[in-house]
């Protein structure tokens, strides 16, 4: 009987990883002229199947039946998201193992409609907005100056930057040369090794991490850390996301800012 159990509890929090579309880094060569953009979103990444809410990793998303009531039969693709900056706290809000009321502050915000046919527009247009369902605006790009001052806008605005995509390709999963992800800024991972004392306004807190990075280079991150997170850091042998903003003469991650823990959603 205890077997029994453990199995289906096991079951329960896992489905099969889903088979998603991915993005390539931008390249400036590439020609995006009657393209879509949208905005990137810094959220999570979720895969309707039609009866619940899967991670890209295959797990299992414990929403709770008044977000979903309005889901239609068919599979979506999209980001579980509330506001710009908020990447911290949505991460708690969907990683709890228990339905609970905070998923009133989640969007499922809809980039893609798996398995539907015609182009992508066709495709998003299979969908009905509603109170949790949101669909993200796609703008046919001019050229390459329109794409600039829309990015421009956006990160203005403290968005993340933004997806390409060319609307006449149908659904595929995997990598293309037809979408793309564009960010002002580098972002990349790192091994917390060390907490360090903060001075002046963060007296008695953490004022930076001591982090190893995968060329064993250790580098200190400071910015972007909330009041919260030098209160209760992340703990050594953590893994870190950070942006960056170009290198230094030494080969120094320029204005390292911390951005998240990894998590394996």
């Amino acid at each position: 009987m205890k077997l029994f159990f453990l199995t289906f509890f096991v079951v329960s929090l896992f489905a099969q990883k889903p088979d998603l579309f991915l993005l390539k880094n931008y390249k400036e060569d590439v020609n995006v002229t009657s393209w879509y953009m949208s905005e990137k979103l810094d959220g999570v990444r979720a895969y309707w199947d039609g009866e619940k809410l899967i991670s890209r990793s295959g797990r299992l998303f414990s929403s709770p039946a008044f977000f979903t009531k309005d889901f239609p039969s068919h599979e979506l693709d999209g980001e579980l998201w509330t506001t710009r900056d908020d990447f911290s706290n949505i991460v708690r809000i969907v990683n709890k193992k228990k339905q609970h009321d905070k998923w009133k502050e989640i969007t499922y915000n809809i980039f893609e409609v798996p398995h539907a046919t015609g182009t992508l527009l066709e495709r998003l247009k299979t969908v009905e907005s509603s109170h949790y369902i949101k669909i993200i605006k796609q703008v046919q790009i001019q050229n390459k100056k329109h794409l600039n001052t829309y990015k421009k806008s956006l990160q203005d605005k403290g968005a993340e930057g933004l997806v390409v995509r060319d609307g006449n390709m149908h659904y595929y999963t995997g990598r293309t040369n037809k979408a793309f992800k564009i960010k002002s800024f580098t972002d990349t991972e790192c091994e917390v090794i060390g907490h360090n004392k903060g001075k002046g306004k963060y007296e008695g807190v953490l004022g930076s991490l001591s982090c190893k990075m995968k060329n064993m280079q250790v580098i200190k991150v400071g910015s972007g850390l909330t009041d919260k997170e030098r209160i209760l850091p992340p703990t050594i042998g953590s893994i870190i996301t950070f942006k960056y903003y170009g290198l230094t003469s030494k080969g120094n991650p320029r204005f390292p800012i911390f951005l998240r823990v990894k998590n394996e959603l």
